[in-house]
């Protein structure tokens, strides 16, 4: 019998039972007649516990083919032996669901697969929004409840030997693509279990790209190419979600092949083609509070293991003296992110987590340090249109007195805002740069043009 003529079946028994009862009595009153959608979700859950009941316990997931081939055989002989009738519409859509539930990351699965969306955000089990195109949107997606959000939020964790529960009820984990993903689950999360996921495009950003986005002018992504060859120090900084992170992985792309790179993470996220890389990442405690490894201890660590270059995914406390330290000490081309409103704004951050490592410096010391080991500022924002674009490249000169000098190389010019779309470019200052001399030991020449000089001498 096909699912329609099942709940047609049930509406007209209601009918005539409701024709019978006495409208007074609340007892014999007819029950609300659940929707279709309610019962594709229980024959859902039906199926998917008689599959997972019958399926081996030693079959190995990672061979998704064959298990989405042995799932669909067991599936379709289950709905012949039921004598289910559903559309095709009907049967493709239930076979995804459940093989979502048994080998993905259940309702999330199509929000992972659109490539429009860049983020996506689990608000309990009955909210889930997403970020496309720089916009948030409310999807029809929802969860069972609590513990459906919970088992997906287990699928997430358990491989990468995280764990959350009412004794860590908050942790950063990524996705086997390097999507970042933050859980946080009740009694902090009051609306329930809540998962936020920052997605990694499929095909790793170039600098092309960023180009063709209108996030960069060719001229500010030679010169920023330039600087990585010639082994500068680069801080990316700008706000949450200003795409710092897919900056620093293409700024990563341009550190010649025949480096050793070491590259610092909480959730190992940078997409790097070189080979000879060095991927670490730090770990939290142990249920008994034990066995934590924080960015700083595997900063002092990387300097034990011969690095050509260091790369901290984002440099969030005591950690940045340590890389300063690092910076300062012959580990030139190092490059980090850091979270700040400015370029200026950049330093006063950096200032503060270094007292953040617990040594009684004098701050002066500490901007002696900075001036010392920072050589560029890439400073990105995410504007109100929803793109993402580099609005400074600066310099830092050096200290005069007690105050760190900074100088633009390219800022960006706003010219409008037309059709909801943010008009504007990165123009050069006309400044050079004092460390264009760098330049020439790497045999590095850039036109003039670049800066909006006509002549660099």
């Amino acid at each position: 019998m096909s699912l329609l003529r099942r709940l047609e079946s049930r509406r007209t028994e209601e009918k005539s039972s409701s024709a019978l009862s006495k409208p007074d009595s609340p007892r014999l009153r007819p029950r609300p007649v659940a929707p279709v959608r309610d019962t594709l979700k229980e024959l859902k859950n039906e199926i998917q516990s008689k599959l997972i009941s019958e399926l081996d316990p030693k079959t190995d997931l990672t061979k998704g083919d064959e298990i989405r081939a042995t799932i669909r055989s067991m599936f379709d002989a289950y709905l012949d032996s039921e004598g289910l009738v559903l559309t095709r519409a009907q049967r493709n859509a239930l076979f995804e669901q459940i093989v979502a539930e048994i080998l993905g990351y259940g309702p999330l699965e199509p929000l992972l697969q659109d490539d429009t969306i860049s983020e996506i955000m689990v608000n309990g089990p009955k909210q889930v929004y997403v970020e496309r195109h720089g916009k948030i949107e409310k999807t029809p997606v929802q969860f069972e409840d609590d513990e459906h959000v919970m088992r997906i939020i287990d699928r997430i964790v358990s491989p990468i030997g995280r764990r959350v529960d009412e004794s860590q009820p908050y942790v950063d984990a990524r996705l086997p693509d390097g999507s970042r993903v933050n859980i946080i689950i009740p009694p902090l999360a009051l609306n329930g279990p809540t998962i936020t996921i920052r997605k990694f495009s499929r095909d790793r950003l170039t600098a092309e790209d960023l180009i063709r986005f209108g996030s960069v002018t060719p001229e500010a992504m030679e010169f920023l190419k330039a600087c990585v060859e010639a082994r500068l120090n680069i801080v990316v900084s700008g706000g949450t979600g200003s795409g710092k992170t897919t900056l620093l992985n293409v700024l990563s792309s341009f550190i010649p092949p025949d480096e050793r790179i070491i590259t610092i993470e909480n959730a190992a996220e940078l997409q790097l083609h070189q080979e000879h890389v060095v991927t670490l990442e730090s770990r939290p405690p142990n249920i008994e509070g034990r066995g934590e490894v924080t960015i700083r201890d595997l900063v002092i660590n990387a300097l034990r293991m011969r690095p050509d270059r260091i790369i901290v995914g984002e440099c969030r406390a005591g950690e940045a003296l340590d890389m300063l330290q690092a910076m300062n000490t012959g580990h030139e081309g190092s490059m980090t992110t850091v979270h700040s409103n400015s370029p200026r704004d950049t330093l006063a951050r950096l200032e503060t987590m270094c007292l953040m490592a617990g040594m009684d410096l004098p701050l002066r010391a500490i901007r002696e340090q900075i001036a010392s080991a920072i050589d560029l500022i890439v400073y990105q924002e995410r504007f109100r249109d929803g793109s993402r674009k580099i609005r400074y490249i600066s310099e830092v000169q050096g200290m005069e007195g007690d105050t760190i000098v900074m100088q633009d190389i390219f800022v960006f010019q706003q010219t409008g805002f037309e059709n909801g779309k943010v008009i504007g470019r990165l123009r050069p200052t006309g400044v050079v740069p004092k460390f264009i001399d760098r330049f020439e030991e790497h045999d590095i020449y850039l036109p003039p043009q670049i800066f909006g000089a006509k002549r660099i001498y």
